[in-house]
């Protein structure tokens, strides 16, 4: 860079300002760069350089329902899709995909666990893409090949062949999440995002539904009319395959990239959309990779605690979606039925989902409502250990109600979209979430073993103690996150009248330690 560029300082912005006070609101590392070296947010380039406009309540209400009609049904249908493909495997494995496969000893484990392996070694180079290019056409691309490596699973015939395309299915897949929580940080008020995102993470359990009522249909139609070109469970994969690829390219052409080349909104209507998040403090997105946020998420305690909810979630995660038919044959159900009854577990997750993520955002306590969320786990796999046998409305409904524990995790992604700002890292605290919830997810189908069957005892043991312990890291991060608000109240109040706002401060692509005026939703 010139010399000429590197002398264009944040500072000549804050001209009026005495050389405390900024170092004050910007913070060392941000009060060295450039404007420049900075990279302002593209909203700031939206904008313009004025300070912003107010946007009367009427109006932004029909904003907020255009944004929300255009954006959140293919985001729904997406996020519900990813659900159903990674999980088709554990569809398959009482179709016959074992015994047609020739697996044996713990190989159908490792099925489990492989996809994730892919989706770890990807997760970075994916988070890095999904700042560098256009959000909406990498995942684009990503999802009309995921389903492609979906259909591809129909062509397996041996063990090696289906760990080489779970291997790259996780490697696809590794992008969607990361990317719909950038998404919404880049369309939806902080306030607004817990319920939002809840809306189209809660399509994992339309997933669930659809596949348990679809695989069934498939298993009973093939079995009473003895159907033998292609087998049941490669009917599943070629089928959710095909529509995932057809759903990849309707999402090519109907999500934008960000506000500012929106195709359902008016010039006037891009402008505002921005100007409404304004509040945020962080902007529509960055594409420089910035050394210094990245060097702050990885020392961020905030952001390790994340990452150890995340890990430790994941692993009665991973065991669950893997082995989730596995379980329901344990309670005398037979193979086909075991799919028909996985579906209420689908329903309770959607519904559970949406509730607690609409009372989050309703009663402002994110992390709270998530501790709520992981106590019905805790309670339906003690009672899955204790129940008897017999009793199987009760082991039905105790199943059902574990699968609740989706709500938690998808408020602490919405925590990113709200709560971690500057665009590098952003994504490299999605990183390390993601990176986790491989490296959890992985683990997870270790701790079942099918000799432990039917009640798979120790399992249940052991998934209990780590939702327990999630709800404390959830409480630790909680207390992080209110002392750092009452910090930055107590910096500004002691500045008093030598502190002085920046305008478009909230588009110049701060983290949130450097900005003062970042306040931490809870």
């Amino acid at each position: 860079m010139s010399g000429e560029k590197e002398n264009v300082e944040i500072d000549a912005a804050m001209a009026s300002q005495d050389q405390k006070t900024k170092s004050d609101v910007l913070g060392a590392d941000a009060e060295k760069q450039s404007l420049s070296d900075v990279g302002v947010d593209e909203a700031l380039k939206i904008v313009g350089s004025g300070a912003g406009v107010e946007l009367d309540a009427a109006a932004n209400r029909r904003l907020l329902r255009k944004i929300d009609f255009h954006l959140l049904p293919i985001l729904s249908l997406l996020y519900g899709l990813q659900f159903l493909d990674k999980t088709t495997i554990s569809y398959a494995s009482v179709m016959g995909i074992v015994k047609d496969t020739h697996l044996h000893g713990t190989q159908y484990n490792w099925l489990g666990s492989v996809f994730y392996l892919g989706y770890l070694f990807a997760e970075y180079p994916a988070n890095l893409a999904l700042q560098r290019f256009p959000i909406s056409k990498f995942l684009s691309s990503q999802i009309i090949l995921w389903g492609a490596a979906l259909m591809l699973h129909a062509a397996c015939s041996n063990f090696a062949g289906l760990a080489t395309v779970r291997i790259l299915l996780g490697v696809l897949e590794s992008s969607v999440s990361p990317g719909f929580a950038l998404i919404v940080s880049q369309w939806w008020r902080k306030e607004e995002q817990g319920f939002r995102t809840g809306i189209w993470f809660c399509w994992n359990g339309m997933g669930s539904i659809f596949g348990a009522v679809v695989s069934y249909a498939i298993a009973t139609s093939i079995k009473s009319h003895h159907y033998t070109v292609l087998k049941g469970w490669q009917l599943m994969f070629l089928m959710t395959g095909g529509l995932t690829v057809i759903c990849g390219i309707i999402f090519f052409f109907t999500i934008p990239d960000s506000p500012a080349n929106a195709w359902f909104l008016t010039k006037e209507e891009k402008v505002a959309a921005v100007e409404r998040i304004r509040s945020n403090n962080q902007g529509v997105g960055n594409k420089v990779f910035k050394k210094h946020q990245m060097i702050e998420a990885l020392k961020d305690p905030a952001a390790w605690m994340i990452f150890v909810y995340s890990f430790t979630t994941s692993i009665p995660n991973g065991a669950t979606t893997t082995f989730k038919n596995v379980i329901l044959q344990g309670f005398g159900l037979s193979p086909e039925l075991s799919l028909l009854y996985g579906a209420p577990s689908g329903a309770v997750q959607l519904v559970g989902t949406l509730v607690i993520c609409w009372l989050a955002d309703r009663l402002k306590q994110r992390l709270y409502m998530s501790m709520v969320a992981l106590v019905c786990p805790v309670i339906g796999f003690a009672l899955l250990a204790t129940l008897p046998k017999k009793n199987l409305n009760g082991q039905l409904a105790s199943f059902y109600i574990t699968s609740i524990s989706a709500a938690a995790f998808t408020l602490v992604l919405s925590m990113i979209s709200s709560n971690i700002a500057g665009q590098t890292k952003k994504v490299t605290v999605a990183t390390m979430m993601f990176i986790a919830y491989c490296i959890g997810n992985l683990i997870g189908p270790q701790i079942i073993h099918l000799k432990d069957g039917p009640r798979y005892l120790n399992a249940k043991i052991i998934i209990c103690v780590l939702y327990g312990f999630c709800a404390f890291v959830l409480l630790a991060l909680r207390f992080v996150w209110v002392w750092r608000n009452a910090r930055k109240e107590r910096a500004i109040a002691e500045l008093g009248d030598a502190y002085v706002h920046i305008p478009n401060q909230e588009f110049m692509d701060l983290t949130d330690q450097e900005n003062k005026e970042f306040r931490y939703v809870l």
